[in-house]
């Protein structure tokens, strides 16, 4: 059952990535860039020990993002009524996808504000519904020199109260930003200078 899910996540991430054909996913996506990270999840600034691993897709200038989230361990939160632990979620799958504004830009770093909808694999104290609605802060930054770009989100995902209970299922993540295309222009510059340089030996 958990593979069926994993794959039914991520083919749900290709079929974004290869199958559009609008002007907001183009069939070459020129400026796709796939980020990978880790994160943790959160209720009201206190950890409730939950790890997350992110694997998102965004193009368009950033503009849309689909993205496949695995809550890797169980998560849960001290009661300071009952002095106990209490586990609020198992581990699952989610889905999400948004669409991001600009808040802030500087040369080096970013703020964008999304907002969309998303979908987990099981119910449980956080959100008794599987579909809810999905929320990000975010901060990209481009690590001057190195080429490197991170992103810092916190990622809030609830049904606005539509049913109980709704907790909401907090969570920030940190991602490496990858650009498939700038890769391959690079690759391609550097075969060009190979070939260059062996006809002129």
């Amino acid at each position: 059952m958990r593979v069926r899910r994993s794959s039914s996540a991520f083919a749900f991430l290709v079929l974004i990535f290869s199958g559009g054909h609008s002007h907001a996913a183009p069939h070459r996506c020129s400026d796709c860039q796939l980020l990978a990270g880790i994160g943790g999840t959160y209720h009201f600034w206190s950890s409730t020990g939950g790890t997350v691993v992110p694997l998102t897709l965004v193009w368009d200038e950033d503009r849309y993002e689909v993205g496949v989230f695995r809550m890797a361990s169980s998560q849960s939160f001290y009661n300071p009524y009952t002095h106990e632990q209490r586990q609020t979620a198992d581990p699952y799958w989610g889905l999400s996808a948004s669409r991001r504004w600009e808040l802030i830009k500087r040369p080096l770093w970013r703020v964008f504000f999304g907002f969309g909808a998303s979908y987990k694999t099981e119910t449980n104290e956080l959100s008794i519904t599987r579909l809810n609605f999905a929320s990000q802060l975010g901060v990209r930054y481009a690590l001057n020199g190195t080429g490197t770009t991170v992103e810092l989100s916190m990622r809030h995902w609830s049904n606005a109260g539509i049913r109980l209970p709704n907790r909401g299922q907090d969570f920030a993540t940190l991602s490496f930003v990858f650009s498939p295309a700038r890769l391959g222009e690079r690759l391609a510059g550097t075969r060009a200078r190979e070939e260059t340089a062996a006809v002129t030996r």
